[in-house]
């Protein structure tokens, strides 16, 4: 098999989910596949996160924008080296292609009710490329890759997609997410002590940040220890924005903002961390959620979308929208030593039903299934 595969933007420095979900993929690929011919496109970036071997090469295209990229550096370049079968990891793909398309559709969120407060431009310009292209490229797929049965079960109801084109494949955990007894002092790089709460939080309004602002106040008012709030990568504008309308200037001095962070340091953090809030709207997977787990942090999450079915049946869910049941269970997990002990090791053992290698091969499985479909057809 000749497969083209899509990793855009994986050389980039500050990576995000869709971006680490296809580097897994494609590392595990490499180490599980010597046989098959792979094609990776992706654009020129500081990080070089994967290198060629001999059956498996990068090919860099630049281009100015991602619409140009995919539209038309992408097709041409899978024609000029004759793939016969192109997958597609994050959410789009080219119009017009020319081969059998494979198309990752992690979610279809940019088709549900919107937020008018967000003022997010890169956000709103990748939610009108989404709504523009999607549509018109599913009729094309071989096959639509979805990262959970929430989400498969969603895209078949609204988009009216035909089950047996649906493929579900779980997303994995690096396995350097794990408990350390030494964590060493990495967590200085952002906080200055230990058994802080964390939160991975942005401006999209489906991540929930104001409600749990509000929430890790309410807990702070109760708390004997008064822990602070890790925020990763959150505007500082939008976060005074939050403090002012909710009147939450009492805390304002127990919130850390670290900016960015990089992801060989989340181990440690995540390990130094009292606890971690994963309390979104809506996921449709939850890689975070899994890395928290497999370091043995207690995690409080959302009852609603993917979560569930992700954390488990005893994982801690809260109603996200419901900021005295977050505070609620960050207090349970300071006053019941026991309650903290059962979800540290409940954590461990959920996060261990995931790993990138299972989703690999379950990958490659799918490729064998729809370039036999192709032969087929054309005989």
């Amino acid at each position: 098999m000749r497969i083209g595969i899509e990793a855009q933007r994986i050389f980039r420095k500050n990576k995000h989910g869709m971006d680490y979900v296809v580097l897994q993929e494609i590392l595990e690929l490499q180490q599980i596949d010597k046989r098959n011919e792979y094609f990776v496109f992706v654009k020129p970036g500081p990080d070089r996160c994967v290198s060629d071997t001999r059956n498996m090469h990068v090919i860099e295209l630049s281009t100015p924008s991602y619409p140009l990229w995919e539209q038309y550096a992408l097709p041409r370049a899978v024609k000029q080296l004759e793939v016969g079968l192109l997958h597609c990891t994050s959410n789009t793909a080219p119009l017009r292609c020319g081969v059998p398309l494979v198309l990752t559709l992690h979610d279809i969120i940019f088709l549900e009710p919107r937020d008018k407060e967000n003022h997010s431009l890169y956000q709103n310009m990748g939610w009108l490329y989404r709504r523009l292209v999607v549509p018109r490229i599913l009729r094309k797929c071989k096959r639509i890759i979805t990262v959970s049965e929430f989400e498969k079960d969603n895209i078949i109801s609204k988009l009216h997609i035909p089950e047996s084109k649906m493929a579900m494949i779980y997303n994995g955990y690096n396995e350097w997410f794990q408990p350390m007894e030494h964590t060493g002092e990495v967590f200085k790089k952002y906080i200055d002590e230990r058994g802080y709460i964390m939160f991975l939080g942005n401006t999209d309004p489906k991540k929930n940040t104001e409600r749990t602002l509000v929430a890790y106040a309410k807990y702070v008012r109760q708390s004997f220890f008064k822990r602070k709030l890790l925020l990763a990568d959150l505007d500082r504008q939008y976060l005074k924005d939050i403090i002012i309308r909710n009147n939450l200037e009492d805390i304002e001095d127990m919130l850390v903002l670290p900016g960015y962070i990089e992801n060989r340091d989340l181990p440690y953090l995540y390990n130094d961390a009292f606890a971690f809030l994963y309390t979104s709207l809506r996921e449709s997977f939850g890689i975070p959620l899994l890395e928290a787990m497999a370091c043995g942090t207690p995690v409080v999450t959302s009852n609603t979308s993917s979560m569930p079915e992700i954390g488990g049946a005893d994982a801690i869910l809260v109603n996200p929208e419901s900021s005295d049941e977050i505070a609620a269970k960050l207090i349970q997990l300071e006053r019941d030593a026991d309650f903290y002990r059962q979800q540290s090791e409940y954590g461990l053992r959920q996060a261990k039903l995931f790993s990138w290698k299972n989703t690999a091969e379950q990958l490659l499985a799918l490729y064998k299934e729809v370039y036999s479909e192709i032969r087929s057809e054309i005989k």
